[in-house]
């Protein structure tokens, strides 16, 4: 059975940092691309940034992410970080982790066709 579970979300000040992480069963996260989205209230969802399969080997960000996150893929533990750094008010959102095959689309930062979703972790960027 397929799951994806996020975590480490939380509420921390402008300019912190925090780690999410996307643990994944009944796949090898090696095998699938794996991309993190978000939803601000009132807004659609957008993806911040998505990394490939092994074989594909691309790493996205979006524009308004790019610079402060970082995304990584630990094998060994079958789970994809995203590192959230210098962290804005305007990155509060749920942040959800998506799998799927690798794909290459004109949407950008999207590297996976979206199969298998996680229930989201929320993040709030708050003084």
């Amino acid at each position: 059975q397929v799951q994806l579970v996020e975590s480490g979300g939380g509420l921390v000040q402008p300019g912190g940092s925090l780690r999410l992480s996307c643990a994944a069963s009944g796949f090898t996260v090696d095998d699938y691309a794996i991309g993190w989205f978000r939803r601000a209230p009132g807004k659609e969802r957008e993806g911040v940034s998505c990394i490939g399969s092994v074989d594909d080997g691309r790493i996205l960000y979006s524009d308004s992410v790019k610079g402060r996150f970082t995304i990584s893929r630990d094998t060994a533990k079958n789970t994809v970080y995203l590192q959230m750094n210098s962290l804005r008010p305007e990155d509060t959102a749920v942040y959800y982790c998506a799998a799927g095959p690798s794909v290459v689309t004109p949407q950008w930062p999207i590297c996976v066709m979206t199969k298998y979703w996680g229930q989201g972790t929320q993040v709030t960027v708050s003084s």
